[in-house]
């Protein structure tokens, strides 16, 4: 499971960087502090379904393409 965790974290990264936003902006937009973010890009935070959709909408994505 830890490495699903890594993964999606890695994926989140690359989309946002792909989109130009800071791990602040992100941060920003979902309402959340920029540490959350960087425990998800770690793979060291594993966010609720609810919190995945967020972050796909944030960052105008679909929630397959985080997770696949």
């Amino acid at each position: 499971m830890r490495k699903t965790v890594e993964k999606f974290g890695k994926r989140v990264k690359k989309i946002r960087l792909s989109k130009k936003l800071s791990q602040g902006k992100l941060a920003k937009i979902l309402g959340v502090h920029p540490t959350y973010i960087s425990g998800i890009e770690r793979g060291l935070r594993n966010p609720s379904l609810i919190t995945l959709e967020k972050i796909a909408k944030a960052l105008n994505v679909k929630v397959e393409e985080l997770i696949k």
